[in-house]
């Protein structure tokens, strides 16, 4: 499929159900996994390391992105690897019930993330090859959202589907059915894109071996390293989430935990309710509302409100921490505000990355850089978050995510902007 053919295919029938098919694996392996392991009897501590730790991958992935270059089409990755990554999620299903369900389900989920973070790579590559620039402000926000629509299927109606299983049938059963569906719905994806995913570019020949692959890989080092004022957006990228990689994670054992210990005694379906209904709903709004915003006055003069919105509504987990409420509407008007600023916040770290980070001769495997770093920052403060958590309480842990929030407010005031931005992105 030529490029002119590409174009012929509307965005809208593929952006929206490829960044979903993005985020809900992510959210799958990093956040639905912790409330799996926490109903299974995992402490805090064990739960933020180990689910952690299995989403190496999506930081590692730079590594491994020329060879994408050298074969088919970035379309055919993205198949492949939502093919594949359904029948891995139907395996993990079926070996919960078995003894060793702990190694086998790590194991797993390691590579799921591995095959995930290359479909990541191609997806990207698809939407930066395929739209232009103003398309690609334009498109942001929708892409942002059903990125987040994703995570929030994994972490709010799937987790409520598996409340539900686990009063009528038990945890492990519960977990298995949703682990398949998981399988489900990235099969039913595959097949989709196979029909109306665009092909984002043919192979070009460049790369046609494995020593090449690695000259290649070395000159993308190089060059994106060469990028002026490329530690200033490093930082940025790493920062922007700091506070974040610790709050997203513990936020729902918090809501899980039995009140005795601190934690709200919300039970599984309800916690899926309050994200996957209520928090869906107001960060498909937020994201969305973003990218038309920002269409309108431009990344540089909106990234710091941007910045407020994603950080600010953390808050109301201190807020809730120190209140201790027992009404479920209260508490998850609580989740509307952080996801409504969570989603209009994010849109700023995406696209500074395609704007900012990417642009260049190596645009796909810079902006997967770029991801690759921003994964970082994310899972360091995310790894060790159980720890802090465990060892401080609740109500102090929430404390110092505000706390953690500063370095996010003064990288995104100081950051300089090297490329211009896109003009005629106003929305329509």
């Amino acid at each position: 499929m030529s490029k002119k053919e590409d174009r012929k295919l509307h965005p809208g029938a593929w952006v929206p159900t490829l960044y979903l098919s993005e985020g809900l694996p992510f959210a799958a392996v990093t956040v639905a996994s912790v409330l799996m392991y926490k109903n299974m009897g995992l402490s805090d501590t064990q739960i933020a390391f180990f689910t952690t730790l299995i989403a190496w991958p999506w930081t590692l992935k730079p590594l491994w992105s020329p060879f994408i270059e050298m074969f088919k089409t970035k379309k055919h990755f993205v198949v492949g690897t939502q093919f594949i990554g359904g029948l891995l999620f139907g395996l993990l299903a079926l070996l919960l019930p078995f003894d060793g369900w702990l190694q086998y389900s790590l194991a797993l989920f390691g590579i799921i993330a591995f095959n995930f973070a290359t479909h990541d790579i191609a997806a990207d590559g698809v939407y930066i090859n395929v739209l232009s620039g103003s398309e690609q402000s334009k498109y942001i926000g929708f892409q942002g959202a059903f990125y987040n629509v994703g995570k929030i299927l994994s972490q709010g109606a799937l987790v409520y589907v598996a409340g539900q299983f686990e009063e009528s049938l038990g945890v492990t059963p519960a977990w298995m059915i949703v682990m398949g569906i998981f399988g489900a719905i990235m099969i039913v994806m595959s097949l989709y894109h196979y029909k109306m995913l665009p092909s984002g570019g043919v192979a070009k020949g460049e790369v046609k071996s494995v020593k090449e692959a690695f000259v290649t890989f070395a000159d993308v080092v190089k060059t994106f390293f060469e990028k002026k004022n490329i530690w200033w957006g490093l930082a940025f990228i790493i920062f922007y989430r700091f506070a974040e990689g610790q709050a997203i994670k513990i936020a729902p054992l918090f809501l899980r935990t039995a009140r005795e210990l601190g934690g709200l005694g919300m039970t599984t379906s309800e916690i899926g309710i309050a994200y996957g209904t209520f928090g869906s709903a107001a960060f498909v709004l937020g994201s969305i509302a973003a990218g038309y915003f920002v269409s309108k006055r431009g990344l540089r003069k909106s990234l710091f409100l941007l910045c407020c919105f994603f950080n600010v509504p953390f808050v109301v987990y201190l807020v809730l921490s120190l209140t201790m409420p027992t009404n479920f509407y209260l508490i998850s008007s609580a989740i509307v505000c952080e996801y409504f600023g969570y989603g209009f916040g994010f849109v700023g770290l995406t696209l500074f990355m395609m704007q900012q980070i990417a642009p260049g001769k190596y645009q796909m495997a810079h902006y997967a850089f770029g991801t690759a770093v921003m994964f970082l920052g994310f899972m360091i403060p995310s790894m060790f978050s159980g720890y802090i958590s465990d060892a401080i309480g609740y109500q102090n842990f929430f404390i110092w995510v505000m706390i953690a929030t500063i370095p996010s407010f003064l990288v995104s005031w100081f950051v300089p902007f090297d490329n211009p931005e896109p003009t005629g992105i106003e929305a329509t």
